[in-house]
């Protein structure tokens, strides 16, 4: 059954140091562990992004970075989408982008939004209304392709 998400926004400064632990593990044990992708997952663009954390019952079920234009492509962009494993059934990952592009929006004025998105959830972002922009690529070995939403 899926439960009530309550959603926190804020910048890298205002995180509490368990929330960063939280967010920092989920990350690692999605994007490294599960997807077997040996990468630096601490780009330093964390300090620009604002951050959308959803918690089910106090625990962390799913994140992403938010970035104005200019701070990560020349678009606005939407990274690190991520929804823990035992909550994905749900569909918190599309409440999670419905609130990433609102704040586009509402913090940012932005409405031309980028993401490298990971190939297998194309239509998935298709269903947010984004298009694919690009060929396939690697990012850290997993295929990708950009898309965006105007």
């Amino acid at each position: 059954m899926k439960k009530d998400i309550l959603w926190k926004v804020n910048r890298f400064d205002e995180f509490t140091i368990n929330e960063l632990y939280d967010i920092l593990h989920l990350r690692c044990k999605i994007f490294v562990v599960e997807q077997d992708a040996p990468y630096l997952d601490l780009d330093y663009k964390d300090q620009k992004a604002l951050h959308l954390h959803g918690y089910v019952d106090n625990k962390l079920a799913a994140y992403c970075r938010i970035f104005k234009a200019g701070d990560y492509f020349d678009e606005a962009s939407i990274g690190r989408v991520i929804v823990a494993e035992e909550y994905r059934k749900y569909g918190y990952g599309n409440d999670l982008m419905k609130k990433a592009i609102e704040l586009e929006e509402s913090v940012f004025g932005e409405t031309r939004i980028t993401i490298s998105g990971q190939l297998y959830l194309k239509k998935f972002y298709e269903s947010l209304g984004f298009r694919q922009t690009s060929e396939m690529y690697l990012e850290d070995g997993i295929p990708h392709i950009e898309m965006k939403k105007e």
